[in-house]
């Protein structure tokens, strides 16, 4: 099944502050915070931090990154083949940083596909219920792709 991935980071090149995986069928979508960093970009201060905690309640974790990685991990598990799909090339990037727990170790994820889908012209931003929220984001995202491949 796929899976669609949205993340926020603490600017360019930044830490990774929250992460979405929403599935192309049901309901059983992940969310997680990871703590803030001790200095946060100015924009995000403004446009993202105030919107972290806006999810559905029990679906707002907030874990550090190793347990984030295994929640991910046993989120993932039952799937054969999970393929984890992105709009940003930073999305897939801090997935697979976060699934790097330490020196040669990643929690017990099976194989993982990814696919990054270029939408020029599409902003979750203009399409998300609650802007620069992982979650929202990640939604709107799916909604977009999955309304695209309808004849």
């Amino acid at each position: 099944m796929r899976y669609f991935l949205d993340t926020e980071f603490n600017g360019f090149g930044g830490e990774l502050m929250s992460i979405a995986l929403v599935p192309e069928f049901g309901d059983n979508e992940f969310y997680a915070v990871l703590p803030l960093p001790d200095t946060i970009e100015p924009w995000v201060e403004r446009h993202v931090v105030p919107y972290l905690h806006m999810v559905p309640q029990g679906l707002d974790l907030r874990l550090d990154a190793v347990s984030a990685a295994h929640e991910i991990a046993a989120y993932l598990g039952t799937d054969p083949d999970p393929e984890i799909v992105a709009d940003w090339p930073d999305d897939i990037a801090l997935f697979c940083k976060l699934l790097m727990v330490g020196p040669g170790e990643i929690p017990d994820v099976g194989s993982l596909r990814f696919e990054f889908l270029r939408n020029p012209g599409f902003s979750t931003a203009r399409n998300s219920k609650v802007p620069h929220n992982a979650l929202h984001d990640a939604r709107a995202f799916r909604d977009f792709v999955i309304d695209g491949e309808r004849p």
